[in-house]
């Protein structure tokens, strides 16, 4: 029988795991997702993700792609996961997929938020796990303007880790939506593009809270969307308030309602 080719979407707490990718000598998020469905199917069945995220960022929409035995319904595997994953992933959704599916490549978006604590009260155990406590004033208005200025198609080698990509890779990124969202004192950055670069949303929160704390001009920042090298970026924002929140793929995937 064809095995059956299933989407999870995930959600899990970074701060335990070393990234995504699986290591032979560290916890990460595909090394528990994969020793989980061995378990359940009996045989090694590998974890394709959408992205990898990094050490200690979070996810609540983190999509991976998986070709289970054909017994398993979406609805069955989903339930079996959440009985044998540990206390920090959880599957959200399972969703069944046509057999060309792949979880990278079939992806049209994917969105990211990051927050910042701007008060005191952003040093507690209870916020500290997933907001970056920011000891700076900032300026609203700069932190829009440099949020508005990244809309669009543009290359983002400022904004990378130098040597992630292909030298051939052009390094530009459509970004549907980028937008600070104020609650309180606290903000949060929403970002949506067709594709991220390795630190690209932690390069880009950094270097804008630079820019709205007065420590380098809006000038800069805009500067950077032409630049050829990261050389001249600020750095990068802590990855523990990075949360990857939703990756989309065109409907003709789904083979049952998303």
């Amino acid at each position: 029988m064809a095995p059956r080719s299933v989407q999870l979407v995930l959600h899990y707490d970074g701060a335990d795991f070393s990234g995504w990718q699986r290591q032979p000598a560290a916890r990460t998020v595909q090394g528990v997702l994969e020793d989980a469905l061995a378990r359940l199917c009996g045989q090694p069945v590998p974890v394709l993700g959408a992205g990898r995220t990094d050490a200690g960022v979070h996810a609540r929409g983190q999509a991976a792609g998986v070709r289970v035995p054909e017994r398993w319904t979406p609805a069955a595997l989903r339930r079996a996961l959440n009985a044998v994953l540990p206390d920090d992933v959880w599957v959200a959704a399972a969703h069944e997929m046509r057999a060309d599916f792949h979880a990278r490549y079939s992806a049209v978006a994917r969105r990211y938020s990051y927050a910042v604590g701007l008060d005191e009260a952003a040093a507690s155990p209870f916020r500290r796990r997933y907001e970056w406590a920011y000891r700076r004033p900032v300026d609203a208005g700069l932190l829009d303007a440099a949020a508005a200025a990244l809309v669009g198609d543009h290359c983002f080698r400022a904004f990378a880790v130098r040597g992630t990509a292909p030298p051939e890779d052009s390094h530009r990124c459509e970004v549907r939506e980028a937008r600070w969202e104020a609650h309180g004192p606290r903000l949060t950055f929403h970002v949506e593009a067709n594709r991220f670069l390795h630190h690209m949303v932690r390069f880009l929160v950094g270097t804008m809270l630079d820019v709205a704390s007065g420590r380098r001009p809006l000038a800069s920042f805009v500067a950077l969307l032409s630049a050829d090298s990261n050389l001249g970026v600020s750095a990068p924002a802590p990855p523990h308030a990075l949360v990857l929140e939703r990756v989309t793929y065109p409907d003709h995937f789904y083979l049952s309602p998303a």
